[in-house]
């Protein structure tokens, strides 16, 4: 794969256009607060947190950098911490750094880490094992989840100013580098890691795991945040199943799980010893069209299916209302996304239209789909329903996750996958790029791609707003996504359990943060 393109000339920044853009990040030193959306009584210690977890697979990973199905995340966000994070209104704060400090050009970026902090191993967290990370991560041999975004780090370059400080230099401006390190798979880990034995920068350390089944986790008793964990240990259950998922909810052998079925909402709200969590969010689950392959390789075909889908019917019988209709575009929350771009609404006669001008009226093909996240069966199925008014016979083949983020994952012609919430420039560098470790589309657009790598290195946020929604316009018209809704995170936990909030990441209860949580008997 080659790297991301970038433009050959760069526009010159000044300091105070950088610290415009960048306000409340340089300098930022306080700790993360905690919401009180469901705290009735004072937080205790002790008791294990017992979590039901869409998905899981013999592939079920303990790597902090390469995450891909719900059980890995829910584990590395337990294990490994990062430089920033995001807070429930996804903004960025300060984690394990307690300044992230540009320079004028924002093409030398200063971390400084907090005092005091500890592995899980007694070990001090120092500038030799965040540069461990992120040469870790951006090994050109072995790239790794968040190498995308990280492209033009000059990773030899990399340095410690002391113990707690690093110095990130960049080939180019990258204004928006607190977005990228506060993503979950940059988690911070020591020199000499190895993933099947992990040492702990996180609030909670490995006890045991199986893949495909479970794995339990410690309180951490050296991790940085005051107070935190409050439980003693956190054991995650893989359920690919939803049913078994919402019967070990309701006979108590879990406390909690994520993506409650829509169809038991009633029933969950209607026990009083249970609660439903509910935020909405821009995570998306997109039908995903390869740009690269037969019949999608045709533009007229991806505008074709866009306008077949019946984007307020999906919400309300995928979601049964519990989401917003989505417009072919991610990352709503973005301060830069283009509101002013018309809705894209159901058209059949145009669909049909365009399907004889590409030459495939009455046309058939194979939608590979799996439960691998909560609504992808049933907006398959509704989809197949849509498409039949333009004479598309669209053939539903359901596949469990394992299979479905197999060897086949990013291979297949017509799927679906999930998305938690992002903002634009993080989510290209996910998916948007031919070296991106997530291109489902394959989709590589020069001019798209020459736009965002400009946007990336903008500093003024006007100026990165106008490039970012060029780029979204090429997208709406000719990418290979149909986002037909962002769907609100559904998840259900015991009234034992105490810390939960709404949390916009659409990463399912709160972000698993369960640092935060407590258990009430």
């Amino acid at each position: 794969m080659t790297a991301p393109r970038r433009p050959k000339t760069l526009r010159t920044v000044t300091a105070t256009l950088l610290a415009a853009a960048m306000i409340g990040l340089a300098g930022c030193s306080s700790a993360p607060g905690t919401s009180t959306a469901d705290v009735n009584s004072a937080p205790k210690d002790g008791g294990t947190l017992r979590v039901g977890i869409v998905g899981g697979s013999a592939k079920d990973s303990l790597d902090a950098h390469s995450p891909v199905t719900h059980p890995d995340e829910a584990r590395v966000i337990q294990l490994y911490e990062t430089l920033a994070t995001y807070d429930v209104n996804h903004k960025v704060e300060m984690a394990l750094a307690d300044k992230i400090t540009p320079s004028a050009d924002a093409k030398t970026w200063t971390v400084h880490l907090r005092d005091g902090l500890k592995f899980s191993n007694n070990k001090p967290i120092t500038a030799d094992d965040v540069i461990f990370t992120f040469k870790r991560i951006t090994d050109p041999k072995a790239p790794m989840a968040g190498a995308s975004a990280l492209s033009t780090l000059n990773r030899d370059g990399l340095k410690a100013l002391d113990a707690q400080t690093i110095v990130f230099p960049f080939k180019t401006p990258f204004a928006t580098f607190p977005d990228n390190v506060a993503q979950y798979s940059t988690g911070i880990v020591p020199v000499g890691y190895d993933p099947k034995n992990p040492v702990s920068s996180g609030p909670f350390m490995m006890k045991d795991f199986t893949a495909g089944q479970q794995s339990t986790f410690v309180k951490n008793p050296n991790y940085w945040r005051k107070g935190e964990p409050h439980l003693a240990a956190v054991t995650i259950i893989d359920f690919p199943d939803d049913t078994a998922r919402v019967n070990a909810l309701l006979g108590g052998q879990v406390d909690a799980i994520d993506q409650l079925p829509l169809g038991q909402i009633n029933i969950v709200k209607a026990n009083p010893a249970l609660k439903v969590l509910e935020s909405a969010t821009g995570s998306w689950v997109p039908f995903t069209m390869r740009v690269d392959q037969p019949p999608f390789n045709d533009p007229k075909v991806r505008q074709a299916f866009r306008l077949i889908v019946d984007r307020k019917q999906m919400v309300e019988q995928v979601l049964g209302g519990h989401g917003t209709v989505g417009n072919d575009l991610y990352a709503p929350f973005d301060t830069c996304f283009d509101k002013s771009i018309p809705q894209r609404t159901q058209d059949i006669a145009k669909a049909k239209q365009l399907l004889a001008e590409a030459g495939k009226s009455n046309m058939s093909v194979d939608l590979v789909t799996s439960s691998a996240a909560a609504g992808m069966v049933e907006a398959a199925q509704v989809f197949a329903q849509q498409a039949k008014a333009a004479g598309v016979t669209v053939n539903v083949k359901k596949v469990d996750p394992g299979e479905f983020y197999g060897d086949k994952y990013l291979k297949w012609t017509f799927s679906q996958d999930f998305w938690f919430t992002r903002d634009f420039l993080p989510q290209t560098a996910a998916s948007g790029f031919t070296d991106s470790p997530y291109n489902e589309t394959h989709w590589d657009n020069k001019d798209w791609s020459a736009l965002v790598n400009k946007a990336s290195a903008t500093v003024d946020m006007t100026a990165r707003c106008a490039l970012i929604q060029q780029a979204q316009q090429i997208e709406y018209n000719d990418g290979g996504y149909i986002i037909w809704g962002f769907p609100n995170s559904v998840d259900a936990y015991s009234s034992t359990v105490q810390g939960f909030s709404p949390d916009k990441s659409g990463i399912p209860l709160t972000s698993f943060g369960f640092r935060s949580v407590w258990m009430n008997k």
